[in-house]
């Protein structure tokens, strides 16, 4: 590529590059190879390549978070207490003024609408140009040096998708001299490519339940064991409540590793602080927020410690309180449309996304909707049972959606995918064909014989049809759930927005 003209654009179809054709996906899964030590031995190697040793990544004082459900909000809402701290300068917390952090970084994934949402900085998105260099700096880095550490990542070769932009926010944020970084694992824990962090400020490990069985198991149990495994020795790790199996498997492992796992109840310092939405599992990822930001800013300054028989410090309340996350039960206005927005991608996160559509929609009138999809998840048929009878069951008339579309993810009706959202790990020819947007309809016809079903190519299509829905007098009440993948793809389309 040549280096004159390497912008923003270039660096995402580099990146895209990398992505595993769905051909291998396929051929993987039929022959049950699955991650394993393999893929964190491989990014050490990565990382050498690059030149950073995983001592380096000491420096971050890493807050670590796996889980099933929460984890992305509960990232958000440690980055979101360390803001006011980093504006503050050490506030009334303990901290003494002393200005830590300087900066905060936070990764996440999957993006909305930009790839380069995953990777954040004061809980900003890197700019374009940014990303663009640093991403370089990365893919100039692994060419120049193909053959060391041949033993862990094979020789000539660049990380996955995934991996490398693991990699590249591990360079962005020691380059900028990023004193606090909030991780999010990817799937899992184990073999997940974060989990070369050595020693963190703190591991987390949210709400744990049934997802990515044929990487990580058919049970809880299972699922557990992948995530616990990024506590390490000898460092701070919290949990929240869990079902009996998953606390079992955590308290094994956890005695294994020699760490002192703490399993938190809802913090009752929340009393009286807004969290939202104000339901048991938010308070629950809030309570995880509070002692992973606590033990960030103790790694920065040893004598920070909260009051737990004080109230929270108003940092760690304006934190919890006015957190921006992106894609999660949010509600936009238009002037004949109520857009209810919530990425949902397991079934329990989807009976959260249905109760909390019916006790915001059932404050208006208007026809329900619902704009759904999740590419490339056969399984999701199954989930739509409790999404039907979660809304049903909250609407007075017993009606709940009276009209529902499945769509793909492709973004715009005439020009296909957003560069950010080309996607090469799903069939081509199901998503041409519409096939899993079929199958859910065929199950909610059988669901709720009186709704009337529809398909619709492109996100695009699927938000111009909700549009077209609305009554005369009253608004459309619609909610857009299911893969974050569409919901980013209906945010870029309602705001008319390149980022978040």
């Amino acid at each position: 590529m040549a280096t004159a003209a390497r912008t923003y654009n270039d660096a995402i179809d580099a990146l895209n590059s990398l992505q595993t054709p769905y051909a291998v996906i396929e051929a993987r899964r039929k022959a049950g190879i699955r991650p394993d030590a393999t893929s964190v031995r491989e990014m050490r190697g990565y990382l050498r390549r690059i030149g950073y040793a995983p001592g380096d990544l000491d420096r971050l004082h890493v807050v670590h978070v796996a889980g099933t459900k929460g984890k992305g909000s509960t990232c958000a809402f440690v980055d979101s207490i360390l803001a006011r701290y980093r504006r503050g300068g050490g506030g009334d917390g303990g901290g003494g003024g002393n200005g830590l952090p300087r900066k905060v970084g936070l990764f996440t994934s999957p993006h909305l609408i930009a790839v380069r949402e995953r990777i954040r900085i004061d809980s900003a998105p890197l700019s374009e140009e940014a990303f663009a260099r640093y991403f370089f700096d990365v893919w100039d880095r692994l060419e120049a040096r193909p053959d060391l550490a041949a033993d862990d990542a094979p020789a000539g070769s660049k990380p996955i998708y995934a991996r490398f932009l693991t990699l590249l926010s591990f360079h962005v944020f020691l380059s900028e001299g990023v004193d606090v970084a909030v991780y999010e694992t990817g799937i899992g824990g184990e073999y997940d490519a974060t989990n070369v962090v050595e020693r963190p400020a703190a591991a987390g490990i949210s709400t744990l339940g049934i997802d990515h069985v044929f990487v990580l198991g058919d049970t809880v149990g299972k699922i557990a064991w992948h995530k616990a495994g990024i506590m390490k020795p000898g460092r701070p790790a919290f949990t929240v409540e869990q079902a009996p199996e998953a606390a079992e498997v955590l308290r094994r492992r956890a005695e294994e590793k020699g760490v002192d796992l703490r399993v938190l109840p809802v913090d009752p310092r929340l009393r009286g602080v807004a969290v939202r939405p104000d339901a048991a599992f938010q308070k629950r990822n809030a309570s995880l927020a509070v002692a992973l930001a606590e033990q960030a800013l103790a790694a920065l300054d040893p004598s920070f410690r909260l009051d737990p028989a004080g109230p929270l410090p108003r940092e760690f309340v304006d934190g919890l309180e006015q957190v921006v996350w992106r894609g999660r039960c949010e509600v936009k206005e238009e002037d004949r449309v109520v857009w209810y927005v919530d990425g949902a991608h397991t079934a329990d996160s989807l009976k959260m996304a249905a109760r909390w559509f019916a006790g915001e929609a059932g404050k208006r009138k208007g026809p329900r909707v619902l704009v759904f999809n999740q590419q490339g998840r056969t399984e999701a048929v199954g989930f739509l049972d409790a999404l039907c009878a979660a809304v049903k069951a909250a609407d007075p008339d017993g009606v709940g959606f009276r009209h529902v579309i499945f769509c793909t993810n492709v973004t715009y009706k005439t020009t296909g995918y957003k560069r950010d959202f080309v996607n090469h790990q799903y069939n081509p020819a199901d998503i041409e064909a519409m096939t899993v947007q079929r199958a859910f309809a065929d199950k909610w016809r059988q669901l709720d014989p009186g709704a009337d079903v529809r398909l619709a190519p492109s996100i695009e299509e699927a938000i111009d049809a909700a549009r077209e829905l609305a009554g005369e007098e009253d608004k459309a009440q619609v909610l857009i759930t299911g893969s974050l993948h569409l919901v980013g793809g209906a945010l870029g389309i309602l705001e008319r927005a390149d980022a978040l």
